[in-house]
């Protein structure tokens, strides 16, 4: 499967992302940039979630309907194009890092699937669901981590 490329002008794969795109810090969503989508893709479906929140990932970002030629997003903005769903907090839109004080670092997973039709998800989608849905529509895919620690 062909692979997207994810950037960030913010912070770097692997590497902590800052203070203000947490809860507590400004709650700001981080700019993003990739590359590399397939010709044929007709929409972009951005994912974030953490995978150290417990057995199922805590879903801080999920924005579908991106228009495949966007290339990016900038700081605290919506992909153009893009549908904003709820959150593992129950809000719409990004909900940064927020793990329990004193806790190991949380690895917050940004991951871009170009897909060849749009999803069909529940009312109120879990990570579980938004997986399950790109499944058999997945062209490519691309991925970057942040971490964070309280």
């Amino acid at each position: 499967m062909a692979g997207i490329l994810m950037r960030s002008r913010a912070f770097n794969d692997h590497d902590r992302l800052p203070d203000r795109f947490s809860r507590s810090g400004g709650n700001i969503s981080p700019p993003l940039e990739w590359s590399d989508v397939p010709e044929e893709a007709t929409e972009l479906i951005l994912l974030v979630e953490d995978r150290d929140a417990g057995r199922t990932p805590l879903l801080h970002w999920l924005v579908t309907g991106i228009e495949a030629t966007s290339g990016g997003v900038d700081e605290g903005q919506t992909p153009a194009g893009g549908r904003v769903w709820t959150n593992g907090f129950g809000t719409a839109g990004w909900a940064g890092p927020h793990p329990p004080m004193n806790d190991d670092p949380h690895r917050y997973f940004f991951r871009l699937y170009a897909v060849n039709r749009p999803l069909e998800l529940p009312g109120a989608p879990q990570s579980p669901d938004v997986h399950a849905a790109i499944e058999e529509l997945e062209l490519a895919s691309g991925n970057m981590v942040g971490t964070f620690a309280r």
